[in-house]
């Protein structure tokens, strides 16, 4: 309980507003409230964790690290949740002792789990998350109660379960891949926690997917695009029909704004298991939205009801359609506009979203000159990606550093910010997928010209070539960078940044 001889962040809102006098005073408001709710929420978590300090824990965590590596990685899988099945059987079927909340979709969906979690940990549930791929520490990925695992408990999951992992690939034509272990992994430890609830990710499509073996009493869409496409499908509709796989008899499905062929195939699919349909736009959506200190304050309109001024710490239109999507999962969760009519507390959940972090999404990590992380890594990413920037900074010169996969629409992604870029600096992260900084480089002269590319192959060297570039429009004007194309490049150039 909070000393109650602690000021209420309230009684400074007047005092905040008289504060900015050569401000619009409609703009003043707007930027008291939200330092105002902000002070409410709290400061972010520090959710990004170093490496261990402990130099035995360290090598503990490297040795399953190295362990992991010998498996297929994300890219590589075979179309099945047989081994995970089986894992899960040995298991004693940990995933089937919680409720689940299951996130499928595009983009989005890391960002709309934070804020579920956060959500259900405001109303005093305990709670585990499952996300990937992860930005600095694969010990990321499992969460609980808003935190990743420590990693000692991660080595300690990972040698639980170590024994009917190498019974299951003795059994199977194929090993379990890197992502089906740490998938089970997280349902071991959710299981062991234990928690309230489980908000889990997917990995890739939904199906087939390695976390298709919870039953989701309610199943997340985020908006669907063209990626992977050479394994779910080469139109919106196609790749619908595969994240369809998450809906489960009698759910509530909880749709983000879709393309009409991918919204009709998901309906489809909710009739034939009887499941209850919110979609956003119709049953739930954005009122209003007012750009920020830091972020922006929205009004939401959720299931049950209507909830205004509510601060979120993070740019762009995108994260507030993110935001909407999640409050109604939470309140589908607790059976708002079903078994109860009246909305969720107001309070919890302006707390909730006032202390939502999201790490590599449009974050910034340093001043003078800005530099924003976002891990757009698509061309539709890219393209929301660059509306925020847009909306939420005033640069008068952006340059992007830009390292991408080689399995990606690289095209694409650099279309989408060719017209915010001044120059674009074209780099490669240490990843084996990495798409080979001169190879890039050829696509961006194509997109670009000849004159605004340059090729740095090191991403230090990438960074400080940005920086500089954008350091010659002088100290007091509006230089800025944006490191972008790969969750991978945002996450070595985050720990370049000294961030972690």
């Amino acid at each position: 309980m909070s000393d109650q001889n602690e000021p209420d962040p309230l009684d400074s809102f007047d005092e905040i507003i008289a504060e900015e006098t050569d401000r619009d005073p409609d703009l003043a408001v707007i930027e008291a409230g939200s330092r105002t709710l902000r002070t409410q929420g709290g400061p972010p978590q520090a959710d990004v964790p170093a490496r261990p300090e402990d130099p035995e824990v360290d090598k503990a965590l490297r040795e399953v690290e190295a362990e992991l590596a010998t498996r297929w990685g994300e890219t590589k899988l075979e179309p099945s949740v047989s081994r995970i099945a089986a894992l899960m059987d040995l298991l004693g079927e940990p995933q089937r002792s919680y409720p689940s909340i299951h996130i499928t979709g595009t983009n989005g969906k890391t960002s709309t789990a934070r804020m579920i979690e956060a959500l259900l940990g405001a109303f005093e549930l305990r709670t585990g998350r499952y996300t990937s791929p992860h930005v600095q520490s694969i010990t990321e990925r499992i969460s609980l109660d808003g935190a990743p695992i420590s990693a000692e408990r991660f080595i300690e999951t990972y040698q639980d379960i170590k024994p009917y992992i190498e019974m299951v690939d003795s059994s199977q034509e194929f090993r379990l891949s890197f992502f089906e272990v740490l998938t089970g992994m997280a349902y071991a430890a959710f299981a062991d926690a234990p928690v309230d609830v489980a908000v889990v990710e997917v990995g890739m499509g939904g199906s087939w997917d390695a976390t298709n073996v919870i039953d989701g009493d309610v199943a997340v869409v985020t908006p669907i695009d063209l990626d992977h496409t050479d394994r779910l499908g080469s139109t919106p509709g196609e790749i619908a029909g595969e994240k369809g796989g998450v809906v489960k008899q009698g759910a509530t499905v909880i749709m983000a704004q879709q393309p009409v062929d991918a919204a009709q195939v998901l309906l489809k699919k909710a009739v034939e298991v009887d499941a209850t349909v919110a979609r956003e736009g119709l049953e739930f959506g954005v009122v209003a939205r007012q750009v920020a200190v830091g972020g922006q304050v929205v009004t939401l309109r959720g299931l049950g009801g209507e909830y205004p001024e509510v601060y979120l710490p993070l740019h762009g239109a995108h994260q507030a359609h993110n935001a909407a999507v999640a409050l109604a999962a939470v309140e589908a969760f607790f059976g708002v506009g079903a078994a109860r009519a009246e909305p969720l507390d107001i309070d919890a959940v302006r707390k909730a979203f006032a202390a939502v972090s999201s790490p590599g999404r449009m974050e910034v990590v340093r001043r003078s000159p800005t530099v924003v992380l976002d891990a757009a890594h698509n061309p539709a990413g890219a393209r929301v990606t660059a509306e925020a920037i847009g909306e939420a900074f005033d640069f008068s010169r952006l340059i992007g550093v830009v390292g991408a996969s080689g399995d990606k629409n690289v095209r694409g992604l650099l279309e989408a910010f060719e017209p915010i870029f001044a120059e674009i600096v074209v780099t490669q992260n240490t990843s084996h997928r990495a798409m080979d900084a001169d190879e890039l480089a050829a696509i961006a002269v194509e997109v670009f010209g000849d004159d605004r590319v340059q090729v740095e192959p090191r991403l230090p060297d990438a960074l400080e070539a940005a920086i500089t570039l954008a350091e010659e429009e002088g100290e007091f004007t509006g230089g800025g960078v944006l490191v972008t194309g790969s969750v991978i490049t945002v996450g070595e150039a985050r720990l370049l940044l000294g961030k972690g």
